[in-house]
């Protein structure tokens, strides 16, 4: 683990290179260009191509552990909160409803909402009138239900987020070069310079990985070693199934979390829908129909969940990769202590992504951040073969 004392932390970073032009990309080459830094932004597709745009993109802490993750997701919050102010167009600060029907259910939430309550993260019990009341298209749900809102919870548009902070490093004269896709990283007595496929060459005095679910090979070039989850690996950790429906009259204003779907609006009176335990079969390698087997199963469910949604149809089904180092938490930080080679990779992305832009840049300044001492990549050793993380499972199951 490197600290701010290692000579590579003391130099003030003029040129950056930032690798990735995903949520998190944006957000920390946006901060570096505030402090007066020339960023340029390498991106080798386009803007949120890889885990941004395809992200249920629920903004919470509440499943994080052990603390020290919490801790940082949920200051993550507070930076969404900062970033959208009195009101943005891509954040909906309208809470969780989640609720329960099992035993062991019912059981797993309330030992989430005690520890909760324990670290003063917002949440309450509230009955089936008050659920109603909250979102009054909620379906009927049996009376031996137990309800949990968590207020401060949130979600997002990601792909407008993304635009928030793209537009904002932009303004700040930050250069984005997209179909840039990076095939070396030489450092050397002249200093250091990220190499393109087209040729491109870009020097640097630091270089930043936000390179999402390629974050592995991406240091791999710089001579690191940051692994990371396999993105491809049909029914992993790294993969769910995301239905978006078309436009349909339900109201809805948050998440929901039931027993047996995850629902949340899209924008445009579309819903987007999220059934942990289907995921078992995703496989990013293969199309799904918006009439197939996933979505009929989604659809079947959605009644559960919401009244008013009678015919309601599914208009895409895509399967998510998630960013997910190896041991499943967040990394930032310096790969090595005598190269400017900084590295951040993380599940929680969208959660993260304006405080780690504010994060990454401070430490690139010299200042410590003491929410990421416990999450720097020297906790993994040269080789290392970590087992996979466990896959989500729907809530009563958590």
């Amino acid at each position: 683990m490197t600290s701010c004392s290692d000579p590579v932390l003391r130099r003030i970073p003029v040129r950056v290179v930032v690798i990735g032009a995903g949520v998190v990309g944006a957000a920390v080459a946006a901060e570096l260009a505030a402090r007066g830094a020339r960023v340029t932004v390498l991106e080798a597709d386009h803007p949120g191509a890889g885990t941004t745009a395809n992200s249920f993109a629920w903004i919470n802490s509440a499943n994080k552990e052990p603390e020290p993750y919490f801790a940082l997701n949920h200051a993550g919050m507070r930076a969404h909160d900062e970033l959208a102010g009195d009101g943005a167009p891509w954040f909906f600060p309208a809470g969780n409803l989640e609720w329960a029907v099992t035993d062991r259910h019912k059981e797993v939430l309330a030992g989430r909402v005690a520890r909760l309550t324990a670290r003063d993260y917002p949440v309450e019990w509230i009955t089936a009138e008050q659920a109603g009341k909250l979102e009054p298209d909620l379906a009927a749900a049996p009376s031996h239900t137990v309800f949990a809102f968590f207020p401060q919870e949130a979600y997002t548009l990601p792909v407008l987020l993304l635009s928030r902070l793209l537009g904002g490093a932009r303004d700040r004269g930050v250069t984005v070069v997209g179909g840039a896709r990076v095939t070396a990283i030489e450092h050397g007595p002249a200093g250091t310079a990220v190499i393109c496929a087209d040729g491109g060459r870009y020097p640097a005095d630091t270089v930043v990985s936000c390179a999402g679910r390629w974050t592995q090979k991406v240091a791999e070039l710089a001579g690191a070693h940051v692994p990371m989850a396999d993105p491809d690996l049909a029914g992993s950790a790294t993969v769910g199934f995301l239905a978006t429906t078309a436009p349909t009259a339900a109201r809805l204003s948050r998440v929901l979390t039931g027993p047996r779907l995850n629902v949340r609006p899209d924008g445009g009176g579309r819903l987007l829908l999220q059934a942990l335990d289907l995921d078992a079969s995703a496989d990013p390698a293969k199309p799904y129909a918006p009439d197939g087997e996933i979505a009929t199963d989604m659809l079947a469910r959605l009644p559960e969940v919401l009244n008013a949604a009678e015919g309601t149809v599914v208009e895409k089904v895509r399967v998510g990769q998630r960013a997910m180092p190896g041991d499943g938490f967040t990394v930032a930080g310096f790969a090595a202590a005598d190269v400017p080679f900084y590295v951040v990779a993380t599940h929680s992305g969208i959660t993260l992504a304006p405080l780690l832009g504010r994060l990454v840049a401070d430490e690139l300044y010299g200042h410590e951040s003491p929410l990421l001492k416990d999450f720097r990549p020297g906790r993994f050793t040269s080789g290392e073969v970590l087992p996979p993380p466990p896959p989500a499972r729907r809530p009563g199951e958590q």
